[in-house]
């Protein structure tokens, strides 16, 4: 563990994630946007964090002391990532850190196939955290894993409650969109949508209408927690959404199917 005072690092993640913006992805350092249409979290999901490389930055859930959950598109394979709980994430000073390994899911593939179907599979990392990791005395409690298959015996409007860091706004007018408000940890409600697409085996696909009263998530909520209702029971981590905007559609990878858990599962072995 290693607290330290905001520094130029801080900055330099700022300008990443104003200027490196990718198309669809929750791109870590894009800003894996923050939630949208939410409200501060304060100490209501204590146990989401905020990873960081240096360079980008993801959202993620902590199983246990030493295991973090988060998306395997956010980081390079063996990064060494610094994890924060604090809920002003890079805006605490000082801030509160622990450092750690990521391992993505050997298979995770971006753009291997046509269409949607095809452009993201398996989607799903661990950050193994050096020491005796994160106490219950930092977070309280832990996130959840799901049963197997749990997703599928949800009805359509099931309530999900998204949970993440990054941009919670955009500023218009003079110009493109710019953007807001970053960094800190917000969460929104959300709801299931009903999905013949192929991808709905390894994806949820939830609501992103702040008219009805529903957040979504844009860049920087990469690898943050969809969460079973006012639980801690993880439905899936955020992948992706459908427009530049964050206004539309937002797909999340699940974490309830035997692949999912497969690969998740012998990390647990690191939990004390």
């Amino acid at each position: 563990m290693k607290k330290h005072n905001l520094n130029t690092k801080l900055l330099v993640a700022l300008l990443c994630t104003a200027v490196m913006v990718m198309a669809l992805a929750l791109w870590p350092i894009e800003i894996t946007k923050a939630v949208t249409n939410g409200q501060p979290d304060g100490n209501l999901h204590p146990y989401v964090g905020l990873a960081d490389n240096g360079q980008f930055a993801c959202s993620g859930t902590l199983l246990c002391p030493n295991v973090f959950l988060t998306a395997a598109h956010c980081f390079d394979d063996g990064d060494r990532v610094e994890v924060t709980f604090d809920t002003n994430g890079f805006f605490a000073n000082p801030r509160e850190s622990y450092f750690g390994t990521f391992y993505p899911d050997p298979q995770f593939c971006i753009g291997c196939g046509p269409g949607l179907a095809g452009f993201d599979s398996h989607d799903v990392a661990v950050v193994v955290l050096e020491g005796e990791g994160v106490p219950t005395s930092v977070v309280g409690t832990y996130g959840r894993l799901p049963t197997e298959g749990l997703v599928d015996t949800l009805p359509m409007g099931t309530e999900v409650t998204l949970v993440g860091y990054g941009v919670q706004n955009f500023v218009r007018g003079g110009g493109p969109p710019q953007v807001g408000d970053v960094f800190t940890r917000f969460f929104a409600p959300s709801r299931l949508v009903q999905s013949n697409n192929p991808i709905s085996g390894e994806f949820i696909k939830l609501t992103a209408n702040p008219a009805k009263g529903k957040g979504g998530i844009c860049f920087g909520d990469s690898g943050g927690p969809d969460l079973l209702g006012d639980s801690n029971v993880i439905l899936a981590v955020n992948s992706f959404v459908s427009n530049y905007n964050c206004a539309g559609v937002t797909y999340s990878y699940r974490v309830d199917t035997p692949e999912a858990l497969s690969f998740i599962s012998p990390f647990l072995s690191y939990c004390p």
